[in-house]
């Protein structure tokens, strides 16, 4: 299997492991000189407070790959990528977590999918669920999970 496309999808929570993500898929995209689509998924109320907090006023005003472009995570993994020389580009979404990255890894034919992610208790996972578990489970290419650092 080529690797051509890789999405590297980040959200509300990925801040603190940004650069830990940036370097798994410099690690995986190198090699192949494969092209790197950053997603970050926000909820409806999540994408609200980011436009608010960045500048764009109102949520329903802004344009989601506007907002992603301009948010702390992707900036941070955009810097390590590009130190890296790899091409990316940014794309954000509006929407349910899991269902959003899945749906655009199809949208844009991803070779690969590369989410963060916490341990979690089986009860924590039966009571809450688990995005990462609903991509793993739900999407047409392979997923590369990045557990966070204890």
């Amino acid at each position: 299997m080529t690797l051509e496309t890789v999405m590297l999808a980040v959200g509300p929570k990925d801040s603190d492991r940004a650069e830990e993500l940036a370097e798994t898929v410099v690690e995986v995209t190198g090699p192949a000189s494969a092209s790197v689509v950053l997603t970050h998924v926000f909820t409806p109320g999540e994408f609200d407070q980011a436009a608010q907090r960045l500048d764009f006023g109102s949520g329903s005003n802004a344009d989601p790959d506007e907002v992603a472009k301009r948010h702390a995570t992707i900036r941070t993994i955009g810097d390590v990528l590009e130190d890296a020389g790899i091409e990316y580009r940014v794309r954000g979404r509006v929407g349910d977590h899991a269902t959003e990255i899945v749906d655009l890894g199809r949208e844009i034919d991803a070779d690969r999918i590369v989410v963060g992610g916490r341990k979690r208790s089986p009860s924590g996972k039966a009571v809450f669920g688990s995005v990462a578990q609903d991509i793993m489970l739900e999407a047409s290419c392979p997923v590369t999970f990045v557990k966070a650092q204890d």
